[in-house]
């Protein structure tokens, strides 16, 4: 922490405490360097991580959401609820990790397609019919074909 006064990073803290609603810690520091005392505030970082739609508009991230789109494209198949939801776990990890706290929905949507197609091609074909919003079979035979020649 830095001491308001001299600048220093060298302090050790010498009491802590929570406040009653227990959403902030309280905390007396003493900076090594000047010898004075300050107080400083820790409270929980609460802002959403946002997902940025196709048309721009932001919502919060959802893991229900993905883990929805999971179940419908891989109902009848051979992938197991553990394994949907380490992709679940993956999306997460994806967009808490995105510096700015917003990462694109298409980022989110290429790591389940890539999960996906590792495991169950079919369960692939069903999801990125509604991720790429396929309009005819003419798509599904191109990525199909795109399956079969393993691009």
């Amino acid at each position: 922490m830095i001491c308001p006064y001299c600048s220093s990073l060298r302090d050790k803290v010498i009491d802590s405490r929570m406040s009653k609603e227990g959403d902030v810690i309280r905390r007396r520091r003493h900076c090594l360097d000047c010898d004075r005392r300050f107080t400083t505030y820790e409270r929980i970082d609460d802002v959403p991580f946002m997902v940025v739609k196709k048309d721009r508009r932001r919502e919060r991230f959802d893991r229900q959401k993905v883990l929805q789109g999971l179940l419908r494209a891989c109902e009848k198949r051979p992938v197991t609820v553990p394994q949907m939801q380490a992709i679940v776990d993956l999306a997460e990890t994806l967009a808490t990790e995105s510096g700015d706290r917003e990462c694109k929905s298409s980022a989110i949507g290429e790591l389940v397609m890539r999960e996906l197609r590792r495991l169950d091609r079919v369960a692939y074909v069903r999801y990125a019919s509604v991720y790429r919003d396929f309009q005819g079979e003419d798509e599904f035979v191109q990525e199909i074909r795109r399956l079969h020649l393993g691009r």
